[in-house]
Parts: structure tokens; C-alpha cells; sequence
């Protein structure tokens, strides 16, 4: 069974930094495309990276160069930096995986960013 479990959220000011971690297990990371997505509270969910297995990685418009995403293929762990964060970054951040297709989602952090 595959699971993704999301870690580092939490409270930080504007301008600090966070780093999220997703930790994944019955499957390999490094075979597989992996990502971070975070809903707001009333907005729909956007991509925030993705990393392929393969590739380039890409970023929403929003980020403008503050976060990077980052693998572990040793770990199974793949992370979210996150700097110079904005109010506006206060959501629910999810990790995922997509491995041949089959999608597979963590449950979500936290992460709150008081002005």
C-alpha cells in the first residue's frame, strides 16, 4: 500500500522559511514523478512544484523563485524549501506521487504565515 506522509508545517513570520517533507513508503520515490499542491481556504488547490522522474522541474507562477523542491531517492523522501514566505502562502500543503499513472496523495500540512 502506498502512503505519503507530509511533515514540517507549522507557524512562521512573513519572510521566513519553512521546509515540508514527504515521507513515501510502498513505493519508490524514484521511480516516479513527485509533487506539492496546497489549498487555501476558499480557493481551489494549485500546483506549487513537481518534480518528474525525468526533467525540469516547474513551479507555479506564484513562487517566483522562493521554493524548491528537492528528492531523496535514498530516503524515499522528497522536501518543499520554502523562503521569503508571504501571508498569501497560508494553506494546506499536500504531497504526491505519480507513479504509471496511479496518483497517490499525503494528507496535508499546515503551514501558516502570520503578517
Amino acid at each position: 500500500q502506498v502512503q505519503l506522509a507530509e511533515s514540517g508545517g507549522g507557524l512562521v513570520q512573513a519572510g521566513g522559511s519553512v521546509r515540508l517533507s514527504c515521507l513515501v513508503s510502498g513505493t519508490s520515490a524514484r521511480a516516479s514523478t513527485v509533487g506539492w499542491s496546497r489549498q487555501a481556504p476558499g480557493k481551489q488547490r494549485e500546483l506549487v512544484a513537481v518534480q518528474p522522474r525525468i526533467g525540469v522541474k516547474h513551479y507555479g507562477d506564484f513562487v517566483k523563485g522562493r521554493f524548491t523542491i528537492a528528492r531523496d531517492d535514498d530516503k524515499n523522501t522528497f522536501y518543499l524549501q520554502m523562503n521569503s514566505l508571504e501571508p498569501e502562502d497560508t494553506a494546506l500543503y499536500y504531497c504526491y506521487l505519480n507513479r504509471l499513472g496511479d496518483e497517490y496523495w499525503g494528507q496535508g500540512t499546515q503551514v501558516t504565515v502570520s503578517s
